[in-house]
């Protein structure tokens, strides 16, 4: 969290925000948010480039600059942005602060301190490593197939693979098993045709749902204008407790190689 809904309403929310804006420099609160430089060094290379776009690819913001350099930001557990005026005291927990010319501010906020800033060349980022987009033409029911067969894992934690599947994180990976009815346990490989048929309409259909709803704020995630998002109101099983909303059934949470999982054990077979 965020997952891959909150990062794209960051970028939905921010690019016409920044989108042509000139960086002044980058303040950094907190010195191991950056990966790969020295605060001088990624200074000496943001600084006075203007912001091209922005986009998302699984979990990351990428934030694209004049000189071709890429701007990733992975906000791991509990990071956000929010945008403002520059003076007076940073919001709590800021970890990096992003001076633009015009004289605003992109505020990096991140309680737990795990999220990472990391200046690339196009050609040379974690990017790579991610495996298909769940929104993109490419996942299709057969491809699907394909990822989960010959993976004994639990499908619970084969859909959390960002190397096979890129954007999906817990809460999302429950929300979809439970639309398509399948346990968290069962073996990847082990999913029949017509259960990857409907697994793969449910994880297309709960993330655009949550990015519609812009993003689930269940603890630290905001937007960048500080406003929350309501995907979370609308989720069946993730973080819930107590009587199923499809069934008479009680809502279940059990621990799967260190991911918390609620399911209905009723609804999910």
């Amino acid at each position: 969290m965020p997952e891959l809904p909150e990062v794209e309403t960051i970028k939905n929310d921010l690019e016409p925000l920044i989108k042509n804006s000139v960086i002044d420099r980058v303040e950094f609160l907190w010195n191991k948010t950056l990966r790969g430089s020295s605060p001088e060094t990624f200074n000496r290379e943001v600084a006075g480039q203007r912001i091209n776009n922005l986009s998302r690819r699984g979990k990351y913001l990428i934030i694209m600059l004049d000189n071709g350099k890429m701007l990733l930001v992975h906000f791991k557990m509990t990071g956000s942005f929010l945008i403002g005026k520059q003076e007076g005291e940073p919001p709590k927990h800021t970890r990096a602060i992003v001076y633009l010319k015009d004289g605003r501010g992109l505020f990096f906020i991140d309680p737990r301190k795990f999220g990472r800033f990391q200046l690339v060349n196009p050609g040379d980022s974690p990017l790579s490593e991610l495996g298909i987009e769940p929104l993109s033409s490419g996942f299709t029911r057969q491809r699907l197939g394909e990822l989960l067969s010959k993976r004994k894992s639990p499908i619970k934690i084969t859909l959390l693979d960002q190397g096979l599947i890129a954007g999906i994180g817990n809460m999302y990976a429950d929300e979809a098993l439970f639309l398509a009815g399948i346990h968290p346990l069962r073996r990847a490989e082990d999913i029949s045709h017509v259960e990857i048929t409907r697994l793969h309409d449910a994880i297309r259909h709960v993330l655009l749902e949550a990015i519609k709803n812009k993003g689930a704020s269940i603890v630290n995630y905001f937007r960048p204008s500080g406003e929350t998002g309501s995907a979370h109101s609308h989720f069946k099983v993730a973080h819930r407790k107590g009587v199923c909303t499809a069934c008479p059934g009680a809502v279940q949470r059990i621990v799967i190689r260190g991911r918390g999982t609620y399911f209905c054990p009723s609804c999910q077979h």
